[in-house]
């Protein structure tokens, strides 16, 4: 059997330098696109597209979807006023990924959102968010840039207690300033950090398909073990 296809959003940059080039490009860190080849899976980059039918027809072709990191969702998403922290919006980005994400819930597609991408499930759902945090090394990270490790808990019986090995802790990389607020609808926080609650995982009981989102970055340590159990979800129920 072929691996299954596994698609990635991206982000949309006005301007990124390479070479003697500096041009509009869609990117994605690497990290993302090795994490889902090292799990077992085929990566394909999914940059935004304004076509109506995009997410539909984007995702009829692939088995699994993550919606990855990137810059805050904008606050009008979630019927809120811009805060002083909140950075600029990107609608286009916005779109996509509020639709890919819509789009996979409605077919049952297993679906891993990372961060803004779990952020992001929250809103699509009804939600809506805490624009900033606490300036902590635990969200924020000890530097810019910087991915920090700290301990969350995963609830038990959940599906990501189930993935974790129902690891009563774990220590995870992190590096955001905006979380989940009110909880869209069906979605349960499913893991909390440890040092002041903040949801840190969502899940939809009783989905009859995989749905984890994640605040902090898998991609950016050596844990597959939420990426193969995307990848293991979307080889079990190819959507070709």
């Amino acid at each position: 059997m072929a691996p299954p296809l596994i698609g990635l959003t991206t982000y949309l940059e006005p301007g990124a330098r390479w070479g003697d080039w500096q041009l509009p490009a869609a990117l994605l860190p690497a990290a993302y696109h090795r994490m889902a080849q090292r799990a077992g899976a085929r990566a394909v980059l999914l940059p935004p597209d304004e076509d109506p039918d995009a997410a539909a027809d984007a995702l009829s072709r692939l088995d699994g979807l993550v919606t990855v990191g990137g810059p805050d969702v904008d606050p009008s998403r979630y019927g809120a006023a811009r805060g002083p922290h909140t950075g600029p919006g990107h609608p286009e980005r916005d779109a996509w990924e509020l639709a890919l994400t819509r789009e996979a819930l409605a077919r049952r597609m297993p679906l891993l959102a990372i961060c803004r991408g779990m952020q992001l499930l929250n809103v699509a759902r009804g939600g809506t968010l805490v624009q900033h945090l606490p300036d902590t090394a635990a969200h924020r990270g000890a530097a810019p840039g910087v991915f920090t490790p700290h301990e969350i808990a995963p609830v038990p019986g959940t599906l990501l207690a189930k993935v974790l090995e129902e690891a009563a802790t774990v220590a995870v990389p992190t590096y955001h300033h905006q979380a989940v607020d009110t909880l869209g609808e069906g979605l349960v926080g499913t893991g909390h950090a440890l040092h002041d609650g903040t949801v840190e995982a969502l899940e939809l009981p009783g989905a009859d398909h995989f749905v984890l989102g994640v605040q902090w970055h898998p991609e950016a340590g050596d844990d597959l073990r939420l990426m193969t159990a995307l990848t293991t979800a979307a080889a079990t129920g190819l959507n070709r």
